[in-house]
């Protein structure tokens, strides 16, 4: 691998952060000044001498510095020997060839390392946004404090128009953040104060967004008072810095293999160069002209460009996400993202609104509504589930305040229901999963009704005191509005099969999928059959993407090719689940990271064919004697140029 492609700090230079490119032009002046005096001057080729070496020493210096530092960790890399080539023409008296080596070489290595800092700082701002202190409130008094001396539960001041301090929950005032740093979000997102205090302590997870707030996020024109939920250490912007740091160094298989093929180019390329020594020994010439010719095919077969083209691409593609609000954890998601034909979709909260609504209450026999509403409020409360908590919110809503029985001894029944004891007898409620060997019992007109409720698309839940029935619930998760426009603009990027997988019943899941233009729809799975169900689609179709909430489908995400969470943004389950996770809580997005995938691909494969085929044309052009070391480095330098700003591209990629 060449130093040209590794990070290296020349910040400390007479010159600060740019005394290495500095040192390239001073060569290059240097150079220019020696040709012309060899020129021009004469017999006076002494003083041309001492400006070759001049710029021998300023083109050479940063290399033979990291040459030095790499040899020094037991490794050899192929730069070492452009010294060797540089040395080389200066025992041949090719002091004008060696000193345009160098420059040429040391200008490459600036400007490569310039651009690509530039990439590496698209990600190291993301550190920045955070402000340094934070307004603390206790009592009455308000003092402005270090970030790290915050705690949870503590309450900050937010300013107007300043950067939030702590990932947190709004507990007064309401206004407008600009998240777009964090989620991507163009349009700032509304929040407000949440009611209940008590909330906060017992059911911070279940918060929804328009309560919370991220730390480096910019507040709009009003004051906002908001308890601290993460400490700095844990704060989503950290969090993203760090993934996104550590996902630099996770590899393509495009990475892998160019990587595999250095291996062997690499000994391949010095024991060629070694045998072309000896040419003079086969063909008419000198040693001295077959040393020169190694020199030069040494320059032309070095595979910097090679070994940049795709870091360089997949570090600006990174970058490029994160800024758009899209978390990728390395090359090889970002490689397989931008190939899948097959997208799996988990239904709550992805697809839909995952705020479902009490829609139908249906007593059975004797059991009147209020009775049943009151049972089914006083074990669903016991409950933290999304259909638990819809049940409560608006059973409470169409109770008007009623006094309710407490139930004790909850048992939840994975993917099927939950049961308790109210008023001493056993209370069951469930999906007719739950109730199967029961189910037969209900007489055909409710059966019928059943069936028509979940043909809408609704999620039933059957309520059994001891062994009756007392009636029938339903809720309905709405599609997001803008569900059916991404899976519309999914499908015109060539995603082949768009397929739901939902614990929900098939009748709801079928109803959903027709409403907003899925392939199929799977239902009625838990999570160990939903798993099943992505390792029957990797059979089947060879490569697909999860996209969940990265909490209860983690195991189907984690099966998958590539696992997308929705909503990542302060939550830690879905960070460290997901290969890419969407910050907003935006299907919208997803798109966006597809388009940005397929363009990052096709710019490695166009530094790879830029990178392979240089050093193609270059090779026999030296071996045979039509190029020299002076073409041949500005050849190989240019190419290696050429492949960094290509990948600098992506910085610029447009969501379109």
């Amino acid at each position: 691998m060449c130093t040209t492609c590794e990070s290296h700090d020349h910040s400390g230079g007479v010159f600060g952060k740019y005394t290495e490119l500095y040192f390239a032009i001073t060569s290059g002046i240097f150079l220019v000044g020696g040709f012309l005096l060899e020129t021009f001057s004469g017999p006076r080729e002494t003083i041309s001498f001492y400006f070759y070496l001049v710029a021998y020493f300023f083109g050479g210096y940063f290399i033979l510095k990291e040459a030095i530092l790499v040899i020094a960790k037991g490794r050899f890399e192929i730069d070492f020997l452009m010294l060797v080539a540089a040395a080389g023409a200066g025992f041949l008296d090719r002091w004008a060839e060696g000193a345009l080596l160098l420059f040429l070489f040391s200008l490459g290595h600036a400007l490569e390392h310039y651009a690509m800092g530039k990439a590496r700082k698209s990600i190291a701002a993301l550190s920045d946004l955070a402000p340094k202190t934070a307004f603390l409130k206790k009592g009455s008094e308000v003092a402005e404090v270090a970030l790290e001396v915050l705690e949870v539960g503590d309450v900050i001041m937010v300013k107007p128009n300043g950067k939030i301090a702590a990932d947190g929950i709004v507990i007064k005032g309401k206004g407008s953040v600009d998240q777009s740093a964090i989620t991507g979000e163009s349009i700032p997102v509304d929040k407000i104060a949440i009611a209940d205090m008590q909330e906060i302590q017992n059911t911070s997870k279940t918060i929804t967004n328009e309560h919370r707030v991220f730390s480096g996020t910019l507040n709009g024109d009003s004051l906002l008072e908001v308890w601290v939920e993460k400490v700095t250490a844990d704060s989503t912007i950290r969090r993203l810095v760090t993934m996104v740091e550590e996902a630099q160094q996770q590899k393509s298989q495009t990475q892998l293999l160019t990587d595999r093929f250095q291996k062997y180019y690499v000994p391949a390329v010095i024991l060629s160069v070694c045998l072309l020594n000896f040419a003079f020994l086969v063909i008419d010439e000198t040693w001295s002209s077959s040393f020169y010719r190694s020199m030069a095919v040494l320059v032309a077969a070095s595979p910097c460009a090679l070994a940049i083209s795709t870091p360089a691409a997949v570090l600006s593609g990174i970058a490029r996400a994160a800024k758009g609000g899209v978390l990728i954890k390395g090359g090889r998601p970002l490689e397989d993202l931008g190939a899948l034909k097959v997208l799996a979709f988990d239904k709550t909260g992805t697809l839909t609104e995952g705020k479902p609504k009490l829609t139908d209450v249906i007593p059975f026999g004797n059991t009147d509504k209020d009775t049943l509403l009151a049972t089914a409020i006083a074990v669903e409360s016991l409950s933290d589930h999304p259909l638990a908590r819809a049940v409560v919110r608006d059973g409470q809503v169409q109770l008007a305040g009623a006094k309710l029985p407490i139930a004790e001894n909850l048992t939840a029944i994975h993917g099927k229901g939950l049961t308790a004891q109210l008023e001493g007898k056993k209370v069951c409620i469930g999906n007719t999963k739950l109730f199967e060997k029961k189910y037969k019992d209900l007489n055909d007109s409710l059966r019928e009704l059943i069936l028509k409720l979940e043909k809408e698309g609704k999620t039933l839940m059957l309520v059994q005191q001891e062994e009756t029935f007392i009636g029938l619930l339903a809720l309905r998760d709405v599609p997001r509005s803008t569900t059916k426009e991404t899976i519309a603009r999914l499908r015109q990027l060539g995603i082949q099969k768009m397929v739901m997988l939902t614990g929900d019943s098939q009748l709801v899941a079928d109803a959903i999928a027709n409403e907003i233009g899925l392939t199929e729809a799977h239902g009625s799975l838990l999570p160990e059959e939903k798993v099943s169900e992505i390792q029957a689609l990797l059979a089947s179709d060879g490569k697909l993407a999860m996209v969940g909430d990265g909490v209860n489908d983690a195991p189907a995400m984690a099966h998958s090719t590539v696992g997308i969470a929705m909503g990542a943004a302060g939550s830690d389950i879905a960070l460290e689940t997901a290969d890419i996770a969407l910050m907003g809580d935006k299907l919208e997005t997803l798109p966006f990271a597809i388009t940005l995938s397929r363009k990052a691909h096709t710019i490695v494969r166009q530094n790879l064919w830029i990178s392979l085929g240089m050093v193609a044309l270059l090779v026999p052009a030296t071996i045979f004697g039509w190029a020299n070391i002076g073409v041949a480095v500005v050849f190989h330098e240019g190419s290696t140029i050429l492949v960094v700003l290509n990948a600098l591209r992506l910085l610029v990629f447009k969501n379109r």
